[in-house]
C-alpha cells in the first residue's frame, strides 16, 4: 500500500498522471493478468475521485477533459473507461451495460467510482483508490492492489 496526501487538486492530478504512466509502463504488474486493469475508487462526493482521473486521463495521452459520468454513468476514451456506479442499483444493472466483456479484454483500463454497488462483478485483482478529506484542498490517497 502506498499512501499519499495532496495538497491541492494538482497535485490530486499528477498523482493520478503518475499512476497511469507507471501502468502502462508495465511497473505495477499485480493487476490486469489477462482481462482489464480495473481501478476502485472509494470516497466521498467531492472527495477528489474526478480530479484523479482527469490526471490519470492525461498520463494515459487522452486529450479530452474528463468528467464525473454520473448521469451518463459510463464514458468511454479509447480503452479507457470511466464508469460511475452511484446510481446503479446493483451488479445487474453493471452486467447490463457489458461491464463483464469489457473487464475480459486485457487491453482496456476502467476506472470505477463508486465500485462498492457493483462488488459482485469485479474481477479478483483490483487497484483499490481509497480517497479521505483532511481538509478543504487536502486528500489522503491510498492506494494498494487487492486480491480477493
Amino acid at each position: 500500500m502506498k499512501k499519499f496526501i495532496t495538497k491541492n487538486y494538482k497535485q490530486t492530478q499528477k498523482l493520478g498522471e503518475n499512476l497511469a504512466k507507471e501502468i502502462l509502463s508495465g511497473s505495477i504488474s499485480e493487476i490486469g493478468r489477462g482481462i482489464a486493469v480495473v481501478l476502485c475508487l472509494y470516497g466521498d462526493l467531492g472527495g477528489g475521485k474526478t480530479t484523479f482521473l482527469q490526471g490519470f486521463a492525461k498520463g494515459l495521452g487522452i486529450k479530452q477533459k474528463v468528467l464525473s459520468p454520473t448521469f451518463v454513468i459510463m464514458k468511454k476514451f479509447g480503452n479507457f473507461y470511466h464508469i460511475d456506479a452511484y446510481r446503479l442499483k446493483n451488479s445487474k444493472d453493471a452486467v447490463e451495460l457489458g461491464l463483464k466483456e469489457i473487464f475480459k479484454n486485457p487491453k482496456n483500463i476502467v476506472a470505477i467510482e463508486w465500485p462498492e454497488k457493483i462488488n459482485k462483478i469485479l474481477p479478483k485483482n483490483i487497484l483499490e483508490i481509497k480517497f479521505k478529506f483532511i481538509s478543504k484542498n487536502e486528500r489522503s490517497i491510498e492506494i494498494l492492489v487487492s486480491k480477493s
